[in-house]
């Protein structure tokens, strides 16, 4: 249904795409775009509100970003059914669009490979213990407001955080909700809403879905086996002006790919002469043992250094850090303060007395021991297909024969037991690159026999050839 709606951007104030986005949201509350209308043409919007076309391309990449419309190539853009998506038990697209497929509530009945959180190999019990100590001890402190910080705080992020003969300063370090707020923390704190943000194609997208709530412009740079291209990043630079990009140069999430010394070092030189911001994700660096240096020790002025617990340690404490360029600590703290609601005390006292007393250590040796015994348990039953991994890592990614798409394979893993990640989980933005890949992650698994029951689902999955399996969810 073609509709002969146009926008009113008379109201309002900023970006013409942003007004004709809200526009376009106004609308579609209040029924005059009604469920199923298709938005006009870009190009003939473009001509009645005297517009570029890439204007009206902003404004709906920004809608379907807030999962209000679905485009198609050929046949247009047009207004999602919410209501039929809730009534038909489907997800909301929304609910989709701002936090992916992971908002949505998980069946307690599959097998879980969509999660990399650290394994149990009963560290709640060293956690309760922990948090039973500073119950006793510290009763005044956890029924008020983290307003001062104890200095062991400090201390335990510059030790958890330092790798490869690299230590931050202990003014540098920012505790913060785990590693993810600390992103999105300092994306808050050092860019404005319309900045650009560079991701890479595929990448952690709860921090580029998060940002793009902030306000934030997501650019995406391309990579090869060794991580990112410097010379698409140059580009970027020149062409874009971003504020900051969001990088994991060592056990890249999905790709595995850890970026060469060299590249790493262009990286921070490139950066440096263009102004732009870098965050460094090591949540799964300090479990591999790689000894290449950090971007944080070769751009220390421009690079924030972000690591955790919930990959090593336990998810569920929350526990993270951020080493800041010099200057940057009080400005990170009270920007996570703000987006955050503040940090309780007796997760940051557990987590720190955890990494200073060397028990954090100690769960992370044995969870990359656990690790690499379920690693080559799944490289023994993924022979003979195409697939990188790293013995230390909770997750591997798997390259998917003919005739499967990721989509596909994603829905008939979930339909024979097992939830996996398809690529469209990393698409940090809109990208007509097809990957043909999987990400599994094997670290949530209870015991051997359940790992490997699903890690055989899958395998059956993938000598069917995609047999029966050609349909959505």
């Amino acid at each position: 249904m073609m509709t002969n709606w146009l926008p009113d951007l008379s109201r309002g104030s900023g970006p013409v795409y942003l007004r004709l986005a809200d526009s376009i949201e106004t609308a579609i509350a209040s029924g005059a775009l009604a469920a199923g209308s298709k938005l006009p043409p870009q190009r003939n919007l473009a001509y009645d509100i005297g517009v570029t076309i890439g204007t009206i391309g902003r404004a709906y990449a920004l809608v379907h970003e807030r999962g209000l419309v679905a485009g198609e190539v050929g046949r247009g853009t047009y207004v999602l059914d919410r209501v039929a998506a809730t009534l038909n038990n489907q997800p909301d697209p929304l609910t989709v669009a701002l936090g992916g497929t992971r908002a949505i509530d998980a069946p307690a009945n599959k097998i879980r490979f969509d999660t990399t959180a650290a394994p149990d190999l009963g560290q709640g019990k060293i956690i309760g213990r922990v948090l039973a100590e500073i119950g006793e001890q510290k009763l005044s402190e956890i029924s008020s407001y983290s307003r001062v910080f104890p200095q062991n705080w400090y201390e335990a992020g510059r030790q958890w955080l330092a790798r490869n003969d690299w230590m931050p300063k202990t003014e540098n370090i920012v505790p913060t909700l785990g590693a993810h707020a600390a992103a999105i923390s300092v994306i808050a704190a050092v860019s404005s809403p319309g900045d650009k943000i560079v991701f890479e194609n595929l990448s952690y997208t709860q921090v580029s879905r998060s940002a793009r709530i902030l306000g934030r412009r997501t650019i995406t740079v391309d990579s090869d086996d060794d991580g990112v291209l410097p010379d698409d990043f140059e580009r970027l630079c020149l062409q874009q002006h971003p504020k900051l990009a969001f990088l994991m140069p060592t056990a890249h999430n999905p790709t595995l790919a850890t970026m060469p010394l060299e590249r790493r070092a262009r990286i921070a030189e490139i950066a440096k002469r263009h102004g732009v911001w870098l965050i460094e994700d090591d949540l799964y660096g300090g479990m591999t043992g790689d000894e290449t240096p950090l971007l944080a020790s070769l751009a220390p002025d421009r690079t924030f250094l972000i690591s955790g617990l919930s990959k090593a340690v336990a998810a569920g404490v929350r526990g993270g850090w951020v080493a800041c360029p010099p200057h940057f600590a009080q400005r990170i703290k009270v920007t996570h303060k703000m987006i955050t609601g503040g940090l309780p005390f007796i997760l940051a006292e557990a987590c720190a007395r955890l990494v200073e007393s060397g028990e954090a250590h100690a769960i992370r040796r044995a969870s990359v021991e656990e690790l690499s015994v379920r690693e080559r348990l799944a490289r023994q039953q993924f022979q003979g297909f195409d697939f990188t991994s790293h013995p230390h890592v909770p997750f591997l990614w798997l390259k998917l024969p003919d005739p499967w798409l990721s989509g596909t394979f994603k829905n008939a893993a979930y339909r024979d037991g097992v939830l996996i990640d398809d690529e469209d989980e990393f698409r940090a933005a809109r990208s007509d690159k097809v990957y043909h890949r999987v990400r599994v992650g094997f670290s949530s698994p209870k015991n051997s026999e359940d790992l490997a029951a699903g890690l055989m689902i899958l395998r059956r999955l993938l000598e069917s050839g995609g047999a029966g399996y050609d349909g959505e969810i």
